[in-house]
């Protein structure tokens, strides 16, 4: 996948990862980058095409599809935690995350996979989290999400490597957006996840795991699980 010259468009493109990835694109030479959010109002980055897209609802994404209709590179980043857990957590916000994080990226994935078909296949770029491999108390609806969407990568990988488009899957730990707000720990900076996630494209990664925490949690997956959840955190 070459980013110069391609089409991009990028959802969640109003901040953070999904802000850097529209700027980046534009970088690389894209000659054209969609921006979408839900907010299109919020959206800032010069020379980009604005639109509105809530992955959430079908009809938004249905019209994000019929006006970029020229799209060969789809970032699906549009995301959002709301630090509920399963057990005790308001039902309401364990199923926003998994509309907005599964539900949501599906729907986008199935109204652009027709799209990518008609313009040669180009790529999709699904931004994940390492949380996608583990679940910790504060968070567990954002993990069970992330966990289903990574599910939902592989398995549309496979049904879309006959028509010639690329899934990518990125996995990171925390970066430092609003989102993580907060957070006392190491954050990646989003504009090296960016780079590193089009240099992924651009070789034809399936998967890029950005930083060390998550190639830990990945290396961890096959030990006993109490071994990893009895690590400091």
């Amino acid at each position: 996948m070459d980013i110069t010259g391609s089409v991009a468009l990028v959802t969640g493109a109003n901040r953070g990862i999904g802000r850097r990835f529209a700027q980046q694109l534009l970088e690389r030479g894209a000659a054209k980058v969609y921006a979408t959010s839900r907010r299109p109002e919020q959206v800032d980055v010069p020379g980009v095409e604005v639109l509105r897209l809530d992955v959430t609802d079908p009809e938004s994404v249905a019209a994000a599809a019929a006006a970029a209709g020229d799209v060969t590179l789809l970032v699906n980043n549009a995301g959002l935690s709301t630090g509920a857990n399963l057990v005790t957590g308001d039902l309401a916000d364990i199923r926003l995350e998994m509309e907005t994080h599964y539900f949501g990226t599906l729907g986008v994935v199935r109204a652009f996979a027709p799209v990518l078909a008609r313009n040669g296949g180009g790529a999709m770029v699904n931004v994940l989290s390492a949380l996608s491999w583990f679940s910790y108390d504060g968070a567990n609806a954002y993990s069970a999400a992330k966990a289903a969407e990574w599910s939902l990568t592989n398995g549309v990988r496979l049904e879309l490597t006959g028509q010639g488009t690329l899934v990518t899957g990125v996995v990171l730990g925390a970066a430092d957006t609003d989102m993580m707000a907060g957070y006392t720990g190491p954050m990646n900076d989003p504009a090296d996840v960016v780079r590193a996630v089009l240099d992924g494209v651009e070789a034809g990664a399936w998967e890029v795991v950005v930083d060390d925490a998550s190639r830990h949690v990945k290396a961890m997956l096959a030990a006993d699980p109490r071994e990893f959840y009895s690590q400091p955190a």
